[in-house]
């Protein structure tokens, strides 16, 4: 893959965008919208510049990556790539129509790839000429810090896509996983049973804080509260829309994403969200405009220990996480915990998810799970939970990991 092109300027494109011309790969930039593909160049170029040593923009970098990044607003100028990676909004009808434009652009060898983080890759891939050279390259958010990657495996994608796409993510300095198609594929589908359940304690009249310090205090590097602002509440949304089409059963809705992207609340993109963005430094803050905003949609205000709310945020995580092992989402344990780690930052000294429940046992977990049973099947144990509970082994047991 010599040239690389990316669709949306946004912070995901310019991010994914940046991670290509840092490793020396030519690479087109496209946006439809003029300003937001300035904003895209300039951020993209500000992490090309940024040197680590000194803390500060290095113009020599800049100089340097130039010739090797070039904006557009028109798809024909994407027909030279070798690998086209679309990160627009997580919209399927959206991705389906820059496809039907973009395929006719492309040579028959070229690769697409989406950065969706939730949507099937089979269903984006129905009306495609050629699914066998269509694929999931999903980057996290943000991308410079990220090393994780999913690539993911479409029903019709063909083995040579995917290794050359494995070895592309080398290529520009990630890690990447192969996973199966799925809604969410493995980490997002992991990490929404935890945001969902977030939500569902500020509906109980949990503050907002006290959500974030428990997970901070469990070992992640941000609370689920902050995490939505920092992801974006509409895209949050509209992922959460995705993972709720699919997984009804074990999904609680919540009017709350809604309500706050009615009123413009965004997340840090647009100043506020659950949490105030707009001091001198940008730094999240409490924001007293929220209570009346939230309080049609919350009970009143109640305590539980850090603790319980641990438990809470864990437990639905770690109960999808051994679905995926069960439908063979990947390959073995490995692959759960490593993505867990690089991907969300799941604090590393605990192992990963599966790691750190051999360490407790299942039997506890089962345990503990009867806690929540009134909350409904989100928290009622799986077959394979209940197998290594009632058995005595782990996850990472000879034969499975």
């Amino acid at each position: 893959i010599r040239r690389a092109g990316v669709i949306g300027a946004g912070i995901m494109g310019s991010g994914i965008a940046a991670a290509h011309v840092k490793r020396g790969v030519a690479t087109t930039l496209l946006d439809a919208d003029e300003k937001a593909l300035g904003r895209g160049v300039r951020s993209a170029f500000e992490d090309v510049a940024y040197n680590k040593k000194t803390k500060r923009p290095d113009v020599q970098r800049t100089l340097q990556a130039a010739p090797l990044l070039h904006a557009t607003s028109e798809l024909i100028d994407l027909a030279a790539c070798d690998l086209v990676i679309e990160a627009v909004v997580e919209n399927a009808e959206v991705k389906r129509q820059i496809y039907s434009q973009l395929e006719p652009q492309l040579r028959p060898e070229a690769i697409l790839a989406s950065n969706t983080s939730t949507i099937p890759i089979t269903r984006l891939a129905e009306k495609l000429t050629r699914p066998d050279r269509f694929c999931g390259l999903h980057f996290f958010n943000p991308v410079k810090r990220m090393q994780l990657v999913e690539v993911i495996r479409g029903r019709q994608t063909s083995d040579e896509t995917v290794a050359s796409v494995v070895a592309h993510a080398k290529r520009i300095g990630k890690h990447p996983i192969v996973v199966a198609d799925g809604p969410g594929f493995l980490v997002n589908r992991l990490l929404f049973p935890y945001m969902n359940e977030a939500l569902q304690l500020v509906s109980e009249g949990v503050s907002l804080v006290e959500i974030d310090r428990a997970a901070k205090a469990y070992g992640m590097p941000m609370g689920p509260i902050a995490l939505y602002d920092m992801v974006g509440i509409d895209t949050a949304f509209y992922a959460g829309r995705t993972m709720w089409e699919a997984y009804p059963d074990r999904v609680a809705a919540s009017p709350i994403l809604p309500m706050l992207m009615k009123q413009g609340r965004l997340g840090q993109k647009s100043g506020a969200g659950f949490f105030s963005y707009k001091n001198k430094r940008g730094d999240a803050q409490p924001d007293p405009a929220l209570d009346p905003l939230i309080a049609p949609y919350c009970s009143p205000s109640t305590t539980k220990s850090q603790t319980q709310i641990i438990s809470r945020l864990m437990l639905p995580m770690l109960l999808e996480a051994t679905r995926v092992l069960q439908e063979q989402v990947v390959r073995d344990p490995r692959d759960v915990d490593f993505g867990l780690i690089y991907g969300l930052g799941f604090p590393a000294y605990r192992g990963g998810l599966l790691f750190d429940t051999d360490a407790v046992g299942a039997a506890k977990v089962v345990e503990q799970l009867r806690e929540f049973e009134s909350l409904g099947s989100r928290f009622r144990p799986t077959p394979l939970l209940l197998e290594l509970a009632g058995s005595g082994t782990k996850f990472y047991r000879e034969g499975r990991a």
